[in-house]
């Protein structure tokens, strides 16, 4: 039987006994402050790969997965914040994925199935954003000292240590306006690198990124130096299916976000409707660049495109096929948004370290809390750090993220919690609706993990630890 609408009951608890809350979690954001956290946490560098991911379905296959994925995410995600609209109404305001799941499932270990699945999800990423945020830094590094004797791992731990210092802003709320910076950079090097690869502004052959001989002769699409373009797929059906099945794991991890409720907890109650709005806003940046990117990188490279966009415009094995100062620049936005991505995944293991270390009745700043969290949270940093430095295998890591953490969390438990909170009562074609996304995507889940982990063991094989290369 449900309890009347409680609506102070939880605020109490939360100043009662969860410093996890009270903390991590503060309830003070607009409506737009949950867009700005949604755009970061969806919107990244991730879209990088995307013309890669083509380079496993083609033209038609790739755009139809791709625009699925967008439908799909869309209304699961909606669902979802309906459901954490029913819970608050009801009295039962849910802040944290974990705790949803186990109350509308009634199954205590479904709270468990979800923190290994977000936490394998959350530092998946963040192994992401410091692995690509170090190939920046080796980038710039190269361009300025050719013959310099740096390797990947040195920028990894510069990156690293910058993620230390960041990460002891105190709550998720506190990221509202660097996340606002992270949308606007999104925007800013999706249109440096649509330019790159397609408009016909290029360079002759220059191999420096920061010279400033720009004389615009050519694109990458358009000039005498980018490869011929080829869009035709594997010519075994077995390569063929895999690397379908590759693909499609990138783009939900593209689409992935997995920690819905926590970004809906920065929410000032009642938050009801609200997360409808910050959904549009993310979705609309998301139009504009997910698709802008995919189609001018697959155009200009076709299955030559590699995992990520900007090595595609860098060969190793040719001169440059983009302006020099937009490719820097590209990168330069790319380094800091990728800051803002670590952080906001790495807000439920705070939330978790601060519920179970901190102590509520005294000060966010005190003595007795700051210190547990400075050492906490620089931990869990040179732990993915350390991570990171041995396994530089961005596009293969984001294939197996997107199977093992986004495709459960975004694509099968969103429309399941929904169906148990309603049942069939409310609307019987979307409960059966929800059961088919839910059959179909687990079924791509499984099959996109075996292939992207068949697809990183075979990449481990041409790698080192602590390799100066990226895949």
């Amino acid at each position: 039987m449900a309890h009347p609408p409680q609506p102070d009951v939880f605020a109490e608890y939360r100043l009662d006994s969860d410093a996890g809350a009270v903390f991590v979690l503060e309830s003070k954001g607009k409506w737009w402050h949950a867009g700005f956290h949604l755009t970061t946490a969806i919107v990244g560098p991730t879209i990088l790969t995307l013309p890669y991911a083509f380079r496993g379905l083609g033209w038609i296959l790739g755009f139809s997965c791709l625009t699925g994925m967008g439908c799909v995410t869309f209304y699961s995600y909606y669902l979802m914040s309906l459901v954490l609209d029913h819970c608050e109404k009801d009295g039962r305001r849910h802040i944290r994925f974990r705790e949803l799941a186990a109350d509308v499932l009634g199954s205590g270990w479904m709270f468990y199935f979800v923190i290994f699945i977000q936490t394998a999800m959350n530092i998946g990423v963040g192994i992401g954003s410091i692995l690509l945020a170090g190939e920046c830094l080796q980038i710039i590094y190269s361009s300025l000292s050719p013959n310099g004797s740096l390797k990947l791992y040195v920028f990894i731990a510069m990156v690293t240590a910058v993620m230390i210092v960041l990460s002891q802003m105190p709550s998720f709320h506190s990221l509202r306006h660097l996340n606002f910076a992270s949308l606007i950079l999104s925007l800013a090097y999706t249109f440096l690198v649509d330019l790159d690869s397609v408009l016909k502004c290029g360079l002759k052959s220059y191999r420096t990124i920061f010279g400033l001989e720009t004389t615009c002769t050519s694109a990458a699409g358009l000039s005498k130096n980018s490869p011929p373009r080829d869009y035709s797929l594997e010519s075994k059906s077995s390569a063929r299916t895999f690397s379908a099945f590759t693909s499609i794991s990138i783009i939900a991890a593209s689409f992935g976000n997995g920690i819905l409720p926590e970004i809906q907890a920065t929410l000032a109650p009642p938050a009801t409707g609200k997360m409808f709005k910050g959904l549009v806003l993310c979705y609309s940046v998301i139009l504009v660049t997910f698709y802008t990117a995919s189609a001018s990188g697959y155009w200009a490279f076709g299955n030559k495109s590699n995992s990520n966009i900007l090595k595609s415009l860098m060969p190793d094995d040719g001169p440059a096929l983009a302006p020099p100062i937009v490719v820097a620049l590209a990168v330069l936005f790319i380094l800091l948004q990728l800051f803002a991505i670590g952080l906001v995944y790495s807000q439920v293991a705070y939330e978790i370290m601060e519920q179970q270390t901190a102590d509520v009745d005294q000060g966010m700043f005190s003595k007795r809390n700051l210190i547990p969290r400075l050492i906490l949270r620089t931990l869990y940093n040179i732990f993915c750090g350390f991570m990171v430095a041995m396994l530089p295998f961005f596009g293969d890591i984001n294939g197996v993220i997107g199977a093992i953490g986004f495709i459960p969390l975004d694509f099968v438990l969103p429309m399941l919690l929904y169906n148990m909170t309603y049942k069939r009562s409310k609307s019987p074609f979307t409960y059966r609706i929800n059961l088919f996304i839910m059959v179909v995507f687990t079924g791509v889940g499984i099959m996109g993990a075996f292939s992207s982990i068949r697809k990183l063991v075979i990449d481990a094989n041409h790698f080192k630890l602590f390799s100066s290369d990226v895949a």
